[in-house]
């Protein structure tokens, strides 16, 4: 099973040089501020156009006009639209939330105990964890520094869960892969520092939950 994960495309979503696989996720920052209505009606034409059978997508925090009217994740039609949710999706268990540590952002949870409720909601069994924002301590400093943005409610979640496949964004200097106690993480944000494409989707292939294969991973 080839799942391609991207994140924070900003708009730019088609100047994306998509791979071709099975599962398509995206983790949210799929417009910039969500102001233009013409930018998410093309995305979800754009998500139509792609040939990936099963295809998720989460809200980030730039998605503010979702948070204000949750009807509109009827416009995103061509994927699965997840807020605080599971689906299951190509034999997988998927939990997604926009969930962010930011105060003033879309879907941002300044408190910690908020944040540590809606983790709680996580099911046993999740195969693929989807959120915007990283964990902490993990894929998560911005570029050129050394400051930790992701969230501890986050780390504990991953951490009771133990998901085979955790795919973030949010930021985006930490984009790349990381392997840890049975979890890959990945942060997929493709936008760097420059609020433009500098990355591309990575792709992970995810064997079946009774193949003694480890997951492998590729950048592309």
């Amino acid at each position: 099973m080839k799942i391609v994960c991207l994140s924070d495309t900003h708009g730019f979503h088609r100047k994306v040089r998509v791979p071709p696989g099975d599962l398509l996720i995206h983790a949210g920052d799929f417009t910039w501020l969500s102001k233009s209505q013409p930018e998410i009606l093309d995305f979800n034409a754009w998500l139509g156009e792609l040939p990936h059978r099963c295809k998720i997508v989460i809200p980030g925090n730039h998605e503010f006009a979702f948070e204000e009217t949750p009807r509109l994740s009827r416009v995103i039609s061509n994927a699965l639209f997840l807020v605080d949710e599971v689906v299951e999706v190509c034999g997988f268990r998927v939990w997604g939330s926009p969930l962010t540590t930011l105060y003033g952002g879309a879907f941002g949870r300044s408190a910690a105990a908020d944040r540590a409720r809606i983790y709680s909601g996580i099911p046993q069994g999740t195969d693929i964890l989807v959120t915007h924002g990283p964990p902490f301590g993990v894929l998560d400093r911005p570029r050129g520094t050394d400051r930790n943005e992701g969230c501890r409610e986050l780390l504990a979640a991953v951490r009771r869960i133990q998901p085979r496949l955790h795919i973030f964004g949010h930021i985006h200097g930490g984009y790349g892969t990381h392997s840890e106690n049975g979890t890959v993480f990945v942060n997929a944000a493709l936008c760097g520092e420059s609020e433009c494409i500098e990355y591309q989707p990575i792709v992970i292939d995810l064997e079946s939950r009774n193949s003694p294969q480890p997951l492998r991973f590729e950048g592309t």
